[in-house]
């Protein structure tokens, strides 16, 4: 049905969602001058985060698989994971 690679963007992806939806409702609820437009702004938070995380799931994703990593780049790291 679906390749690894697919369900494994899918999967981040909706992790991804969550992250960036309270990120976003965190920062609508906790600025006053932004609570009081929350009736507005939190269904543009959902949009927001459900239209960006399939974007950030193409970056993160790969990463997910141990054949993108080298024996050596596996033991080096790199910027993200040190």
């Amino acid at each position: 049905m679906f390749t690894t690679d697919t369900w494994l963007r899918i999967v981040c992806s909706m992790m991804i969602n969550a992250v960036i939806f309270g990120a976003g409702a965190i920062l609508v609820l906790s600025v006053p001058a932004l609570a009081v437009h929350a009736k507005v702004l939190l269904p543009l938070v959902v949009i927001a985060a459900f239209a960006a995380a399939p974007f950030f799931a193409l970056v993160v994703a790969p990463r997910m698989r141990f054949r993108n990593w080298g024996r050596r780049d596996w033991k080096r790291g790199d910027a993200i994971s040190g």
